[in-house]
């Protein structure tokens, strides 16, 4: 006999959080959760990877709900709609509360509303039918929003999603332009890989940017509009056939440029916190501009043209530091006793193309 969803799905907590409340219904196959009781109490909901088509409306009076996921559903433009529609919900609910404070200062009412009916910090809409970006301005304090793996074609709709945002995925969809995110003063990630970008553009205004992701996509030129906090940036798999942009990115730690068309490794002198560049499956004949990179750990030159073995030998500063390096499919990759002579220069390699050492 088939167990029932309340017989199976167990409430957990989070080791790090005893007071939340998790209710995980990963793979149940549900189409709707009418068999399932939702605790008011509930602070994160999973439900990925199910058949779910509509939103239960009770989901909209799960006041200390901060992580709700939808990943991999059937979920529609259709479907997340009476999230704006929440809104007049929410009014009305704080018009019934304001009846039962009626004793208390306007600013505590205000207060208090706000941290009751506002408290999602994470939404993941991910892997669905999503033509559109959902209107989610119901959620004021949002610090992550995933809608990647959809059918969206354009960043129309993030103008609403609230300035608290630190995470932004909207990878593996069909946007052409990067636009409305000027106010997300607070973003730390920006995904847009997979989509159809061909200018890097209207960046200027995220500050605090740590890492961008804009791989596969369709970029000529390196535009960074004068980011410089930035730590991780890949554009892998676009047009770029020069690496000149990066000049300013001083705090760079992982540089990922492979599968382009450059010819001359160039414009990397000031990145001296550079610890992996990935400038594989390019048309560079040399290694070049890395003497000031000390930190380095990874470097992966791999499907080039490169013919000097010591040429990237003596172009490598940090002997020292350095613990993997690719080089396999360049023609200094069939030098006798190459990887003898790696380790040998190198003393604390510890990976050189597939090959792991102890």
């Amino acid at each position: 006999m088939e167990e029932s969803v309340e017989s199976i799905a167990v409430l957990d907590h989070d080791e790090d959080d005893p007071s939340s409340t998790i209710l995980d219904l990963t793979s149940y196959q549900l189409h709707d959760l009418d068999s399932v009781e939702l605790p008011p109490t509930l602070t994160e909901l999973d439900l990925t990877a199910n058949r779910l088509s509509t939103l239960d409306p009770r989901i909209a009076n799960l006041s200390h709900l901060k992580k709700l996921s939808l990943r991999q559903n059937l979920v529609t433009d259709a479907t997340v709609l009476p999230l704006s529609s929440w809104n007049a919900l929410a009014s009305l609910d704080v018009y019934r509360l304001s009846l039962c404070l009626e004793g208390l200062t306007t600013f505590f009412q205000t207060h208090l509303f706000y941290s009751f009916l506002f408290y999602m910090q994470e939404l993941v809409l991910r892997d669905n039918q999503l033509r559109n970006i959902p209107d989610v301005s119901i959620f004021q304090k949002l610090l992550v929003f995933d809608v990647s793996f959809n059918q969206i074609s354009s960043l129309h709709g993030c103008a609403k999603v609230s300035d608290t945002l630190k995470e932004l995925y909207v990878s593996k969809n069909e946007v052409a332009k990067i636009e409305e995110i000027d106010h997300f003063h607070q973003l730390q990630i920006l995904e847009l890989g997979s989509n159809k970008l061909r200018v890097m553009e209207n960046l200027q205004s995220l500050a605090n940017l740590q890492e961008l992701w804009l791989g596969r996509n369709r970029i000529k030129v390196v535009n960074l509009c004068g980011l410089n906090c930035i730590k991780k940036i890949s554009l892998q798999s676009n047009r770029l056939t020069s690496m000149t942009g990066f000049e300013g990115c001083i705090a760079l730690e992982e540089l990922y440029l492979s599968h382009n068309g450059i010819a001359k490794m160039e414009g990397l002198s000031t990145l001296v916190n550079l610890r992996i560049l990935d400038v594989s499956s390019n048309k560079l004949t040399s290694v070049d501009d890395i003497v000031n990179l000390t930190q380095l750990e990874d470097l992966w030159l791999n499907d080039n043209q490169i013919a000097s073995l010591e040429g990237v030998t003596e172009a490598v500063c940090s002997r020292e530091k350095l613990t993997t390096i690719y080089l396999e499919n360049n023609p200094c990759a069939k030098s006798p006793n190459y990887t003898a002579f790696l380790r040998e220069i190198f003393p604390n390699i510890q990976q050189i193309d597939s090959h792991v050492f102890s």
